[in-house]
């Protein structure tokens, strides 16, 4: 954090302090104005005349008001004004109390709507300016006077403009915030429509047949010894049953496949003993792949199948979106109870992270998914220096939470 930005909380956290020292400077600078003479035969001369006690009372009370203009800016206006009312009817000569009500008109301006802050700058304006005029010691045209109407104009604009500014960047903020959660929203809104489709989509499929499967297969139980080409003749049933079963089950799964995605043979489901075969398709494609693993670890076929499936995907965010010149590094070992799969890239182009996953279950958020059914963890980012990272811890004995009860 710079010393700005130190400077910008610490006011903030402390704004009784910041007013009070604002009132301070206020004072000072009008305290020294009074000294002044404008009208020298020499222009403006330095201690050549003395405030009054009258004064210099007044400059004090407008300045200690300047405390409080946060908390009450319309009732520090007023006290102001009048202070400046008294000033520049009686003051002879003139000491610039009207300091403290441009600043305190400021602060009104600043905090209120448009409307009010040019209605009350008009007021103000015209108050001051009329009264400087009409019932100073000075002429209606003195330097001073325009000065006063010069000054109140040019707070009120200050102050509608730094209130402008900020209910700006406030709305920009704001706007901002409301997209981020919209996205988390939306996010995971897909997520659990995704899940109630494949949920759905399997039930349509899977529960007919194996309804269908049951039944023949009691009807081959029971006429098995009396009657066995009966029985035969149910257990074609059950064949055809379950291959029906198993062909819309591939169709229902292939709908999630996204275009362009790496096809892989369904029989018998591929891990990563397939994983040499895996990269020579990467590096075919011109994608320069390095692999390290270790051999001497045998996984359940759940764990098998997600490390190689992390790894895929990987992969292939790495060859769309990291650039002609990306290499790859793929890692896989055995750490205490879990095993750790890692896909490092160089790649200077458009990282993974910014990957749309349109459709759900795809890219990060499928890998996510994938892992964390079986009770791993999965993240991705962009690395110190440049290019992607994606590390997936996965249990080897695999507890599947996301899968209990699900029958």
């Amino acid at each position: 954090m710079s010393t700005l930005q130190r400077t910008r909380c610490r006011a903030r956290a402390h704004p009784l302090a910041v007013d009070a020292t604002l009132a301070a400077g206020v004072l000072v600078c009008m305290l020294a104005g009074s000294f002044v003479d404008p009208h020298g035969e020499n222009g403006a001369t330095w201690l050549t005349r003395t405030p009054n006690a009258l004064s210099l009372t007044l400059m004090v009370l407008g300045a200690a008001a300047l405390v409080l203009r946060r908390r009450a800016p319309r009732t520090v206006l007023a006290a102001t004004s009048a202070f400046s009312l008294v000033e520049l009817v009686v003051g002879d000569p003139r000491a610039p109390v009207t300091m403290s009500a441009v600043v305190a008109l400021f602060t009104v301006a600043s905090a209120t709507d448009r409307h009010t802050a040019w209605r009350v700058g008009l007021l103000t304006m015209t108050v001051l300016t009329g009264a400087a005029m009409l019932a100073g010691p000075l002429s209606w045209y003195a330097q001073e006077n325009l000065g006063i109407f010069a000054w109140t104009g040019m707070a009120a604009a200050a102050g509608d403009a730094v209130r402008s500014r900020r209910a700006f960047v406030d709305a920009i903020r704001e706007r901002a915030e409301r997209a981020e959660r919209t996205r988390e929203e939306e996010a995971r809104r897909r997520v659990a429509e995704e899940r109630l489709r494949i949920a759905r989509d399997l039930h349509d499929v899977v529960a007919h047949h194996i309804a269908l499967v049951n039944v023949q297969a009691g009807v081959a139980a029971h006429v098995m010894d009396k009657r066995p080409d009966q029985a035969k003749e149910a257990l074609a049933h059950v064949r055809e049953a379950s291959r029906s079963a198993l062909n819309e089950l591939r169709a229902t799964v292939g709908l999630l496949r996204q275009t362009g995605d790496p096809e892989a043979p369904t029989e018998p489901a591929p891990g990563l003993g397939r994983l040499d075969e895996l990269a020579d398709t990467f590096r075919n494609a011109g994608l320069p792949v390095e692999v390290v693993r270790d051999h001497g670890t045998t996984l359940p076929a759940a764990v098998d199948l997600a490390a190689y499936r992390v790894i895929q995907e990987a992969l292939t965010n790495v060859q769309k979106h990291a650039g002609p010149e990306a290499k790859a590094e793929v890692s896989v070992v055995r750490v205490g109870p879990d095993v750790e799969v890692t896909v490092l890239d160089n790649g200077p182009g458009q990282s993974a992270e910014h990957e749309p996953e349109e459709g759900g279950g795809h890219g990060l958020l499928g890998m996510r998914e994938r892992v964390t059914a079986l009770g791993g963890r999965c993240t991705a980012g962009p690395r110190y220096g440049g290019g992607f990272r994606v590390h997936a811890t996965l249990p080897v004995k695999t507890r599947m939470p996301a899968m209990e009860g699900s029958v």
